[in-house]
């Protein structure tokens, strides 16, 4: 319940006096509703008896006025509420959505991205039920529930102490009830994770499972986890709707208690006919007052198992811990920021290189996901300004790693990665992140245009955009598709893996990178477009250090330096022709690609 209490407490507050004032209109439309009964029993008991239509019509026109009331400031404070609900709930999804955008990668691991999505929706829906169902019943149900015992008191103490002798069992019951949810529920949202991450996977890769006839397999496999989340669902929804039907059968037998109490005590003369029909109404009032109660119970323990999940998130360490304001930072540290490519261009000419220290340094580095066995292993090697580095070895040697300990998305276990002779941990992450331009392996493309695809929020020209396209040999093909205005569908669905990887590789040149980094980025490209590519590499982005990420020799062999890994050990590191005399496992793969 901490959790909920963060809710309650941390977004709501902006929203307390909007809710005060809903509160008090609901409290006074809820007094309207419970006036009419008791109006109604006075006019049996009273003024029909002493035949006075006037009175008659006074009293039907107090009745008709506290109805018209009623109705109009219960709709007034509904509609405060939804908007109360809906304005905390958005504050709920933004502050998420920006911790998710800075979770570090192991933070991503950690959650896992279904878990993420689920979070994001279905938790904030619960959230956002439960926000909007406490303040339209937290408020009306109670007043009801307690003004109801308060008027039947005022009109028979003795039928009302036969009616509140089930109040206990009542309470007894949502107690119970609502400790036996909330777990529960909890349960139901770890399942609901594994079927959002089998949708997931299963409609991205919905073409291989075509392609493999393994439509069948997919649908019991789907079967299987649906039928898990039903089975949770089921216990959780037969655990709450123990409420409704417990709290019916105690009521009704309090009301039957009340009705032959009622019947002996008006034979006696004790009590009035009015009074009776009064207390039957406040009772079906109590009745859907406790029934309301219990509803809001089952929507609180869902929210309360969803808040958690999202606190726990919210709660979580991101990469913001590490983030300095940028522009305080040059005031105090002017080295960390992005060199201008002009002033770059001037400082990585050839009288200046030597006086510059090695731009990209790796001393020792050694790394681990899980603490139990290094991906990586005392790695290191240097690289000056402007030079290219290729990376190649086997499938799972740690060629993508690298590159993700270079840009942060982990810190090294051991040793120390420097970039222009300063440890990356001191420095500034957006402005040490600025300085790259990036394909990863399977990156993304978005459902946007293609301008919108390269640019990616960045402050860049059409003409920079289209620049960029032509460096990344995508040019021609975005003409002939219309140009930089042409939709994309989700992940690039409307075009090749060739045309993908040029607009990928246009996005990462777009900003003129000082480190360029392509992780297999050219794999989908014929021979004579990577030629034409790293043609217009060599050219025009001479001053740009790049890091090749590869598996044919072909991509990395012209490379001033090459990294050959093997099980997260250097195998090799040098040219080709010196790897080719001197390093066996590149021998291989040579062998076994350029014959």
């Amino acid at each position: 319940m901490l959790n909920m209490k963060k809710i309650l407490t941390v977004y709501l507050k902006p929203y307390y006096l909007r809710m005060a004032g809903g509160f008090l209109i609901k409290f006074t439309g809820t007094i309207m509703d419970l006036l009419l009964p008791w109006t109604l029993a006075h006019m049996i008991d009273v003024v029909i008896p002493a035949n006075h239509p006037g009175e008659i019509l006074l009293w039907g026109g107090f009745m008709l006025a506290c109805s018209l009331l009623a109705v109009s400031f219960n709709v007034l404070a509904n509609r405060m509420a939804a908007r109360v609900a809906s304005d905390a709930t958005f504050r709920i999804r933004n502050d998420l959505f920006a911790k998710v955008m800075y979770l570090s990668s192991s933070g991503m691991d950690h959650f896992t991205r279904p878990s993420l999505i689920s979070r994001l929706t279905s938790d904030t829906y619960h959230v956002h039920q439960m926000l909007g169902r406490i303040q339209r019943l937290g408020v009306r149900a109670p007043i009801l529930l307690t003004g109801g015992i308060a008027m039947t008191l005022l009109l028979d103490p003795v039928l009302a102490c036969v009616l509140l002798t089930t109040l206990p069992l009542l309470t007894a019951v949502v107690v119970f009830v609502s400790r036996k949810s909330i777990p529960l529920f909890e349960q139901v949202q770890l399942r609901a994770d594994k079927f959002v991450q089998m949708l997931r996977e299963d409609i991205v890769g919905i073409r291989v499972i075509k392609a493999l006839s393994r439509e069948e397999h997919e649908r019991q496999r789907f079967d299987r986890i649906n039928r898990d989340v039903v089975e949770w669902e089921r216990k959780a929804t037969l655990t709450t709707s123990l409420t409704s039907p417990a709290m019916n059968i105690l009521l009704n037998l309090g009301l039957v208690g009340v009705i032959l109490a009622g019947a002996f005590r008006v034979n006696l003369g004790l009590s009035e006919v009015g009074k009776i029909l009064a207390f039957m109404t406040y009772f079906t009032i109590i009745l859907n007052a406790l029934l309301s109660i219990s509803r809001m119970f089952v929507v609180i323990s869902k929210a309360a198992a969803s808040a958690g999940r999202i606190c726990q998130v919210l709660d979580a360490e991101d990469e913001r811990v590490l983030l300095k304001l940028y522009d305080s930072n040059m005031k105090t540290d002017p080295s960390n920021a992005t060199l201008p490519q002009t002033v770059y261009a001037r400082r990585s000419n050839k009288t200046t290189a030597d006086r510059l220290p090695p731009h990209i340094v790796f001393e020792h580095v050694s790394f681990s996901y899980s603490g139990r066995g290094y991906q990586l292993s005392d790695i290191s090697f240097s690289l000056n300004h402007g030079e290219t580095l290729g990376i190649i070895g086997p499938t799972g040697s740690g060629k993508s790693t690298l590159v993700y300990l270079l840009m942060r998305f982990h810190d090294v276990n051991e040793g120390t990665i420097r970039l222009d002779g300063k440890d990356i941990e001191d420095m500034d992450l957006h402005s040490l992140r600025r300085q790259f331009g990036v394909v990863f392996q399977n990156d993304s493309l978005f459902e946007k245009n293609i301008f919108e695809n390269i640019s990616m929020g960045r402050e860049l020209t059409r003409e920079q955009a289209m620049e960029a396209a032509f460096y990344a040999q995508a040019r021609e093909f975005v003409e002939e598709k219309g140009g930089l205005d042409e939709h994309l569908d989700i992940r690039g669905a409307n075009l090749s893996g060739g045309q993908k990887q040029r607009i990928l590789i246009a996005r990462a040149l777009a900003s003129r990178p000082r480190i360029l980094v392509l992780d297999d980025s050219s794999s989908a490209l014929d021979y004579r477009t990577d030629i034409q590519l790293r043609t217009a590499l060599r050219e025009h982005f001479r001053n740009t250090t790049c890091i090749l990420i590869a598996q044919r020799i072909a991509a990395v062999m012209e490379a001033d330096h090459i990294l050959v890994l093997d099980e997260g050990r250097i195998a090799g590191y040098g040219t080709h022709d010196e790897l080719i005399s001197s390093c066996g496992l590149y021998q291989e793969i040579a062998k076994s690609q350029l014959e």
